[in-house]
């Protein structure tokens, strides 16, 4: 799945474009580099995103097309 859809569909990002700009932008990382938005996420990266001054570092846990909102929180674990 491209890196902008696993960020909008598990809820850490609200909107796809937001999250594509976020990533134009270099504020998150995949696996310890810089990701483009058609980045393509596994089971088992890791993700950092920087907002504003605070650092977020998620584990994916679960890839899925489509989720409910109360489900969104079981596709990754917040590491930091």
């Amino acid at each position: 799945m491209r890196l902008d859809k696993y960020l909008k569909v598990s809820r850490i990002i609200k909107r796809r474009t937001v999250a594509k700009d976020a990533c134009e932008k270099g504020i998150v990382t995949l696996n310890g580099k810089v990701a483009k938005s058609s980045s393509v996420v596994g089971i088992g990266d890791v993700m950092e995103i920087q907002f504003g001054e605070k650092k977020m570092k998620f584990e994916v846990l679960e890839i899925k097309e489509h989720v409910l909102k109360n489900d969104a929180k079981e596709m990754y674990k917040i590491l930091e």
